[in-house]
């Protein structure tokens, strides 16, 4: 089974995204490597917002995490055409919304949030989903609750 036909068997429709002239580039190809700008948590269209721990729970963190992702791999496609012609995601860097003081307490862990995002590459990929990660917790721009960064590595096209 192929990455884009196990994308739709999880119920995922992964379009291209739509880049606006004269913005930044929603991921750019150097070589062999896709780098993606930072995507944000939009499911659908509806922008997912708050402070993880304060305003989301751990769970609907993942789920942003999730659609942050999502919108990586949306990003991607627009570059390479196919999610087929990846070999390896490469690196994830997870940057979640949330209070100052939100990894003092054993509950609450950037990390459990982004794992969200881990597992939804694990579904689609399978090994060649995983990947080196770094999940940190700051303020994020407009209160978007997760931003996802993604390198991965295509096939010669």
């Amino acid at each position: 089974m192929t990455f884009e036909q196990k994308a739709i068997e999880l119920g995922y429709k992964i379009e291209p995204a739509k880049q606006v002239q004269g913005k930044p580039l929603k991921a750019i190809r150097t070589g062999n490597l896709v780098y993606t700008s930072g995507q944000l948590s939009i499911k659908n269209g509806v922008e997912i917002k708050g402070k993880v721990g304060k305003d989301l729970t751990i769970s609907e963190g993942q789920d942003a995490a999730k659609h942050a992702a999502l919108n990586c791999l949306s990003a991607i496609k627009t570059v390479i055409g196919s999610l087929n012609n990846i070999t390896r995601i490469v690196k994830i860097l997870g940057m979640v919304n949330v209070e100052r003081d939100f990894n003092e307490s054993s509950d609450n862990d950037t990390s459990k949030v982004i794992d969200g995002c881990s597992e939804l590459l694990h579904e689609i990929f399978g090994e060649t989903g995983q990947h080196a990660r770094s999940a940190v917790g700051m303020t994020l721009p407009r209160d978007f609750a997760v931003e996802i960064e993604m390198i991965v590595e295509i096939k010669s096209l």
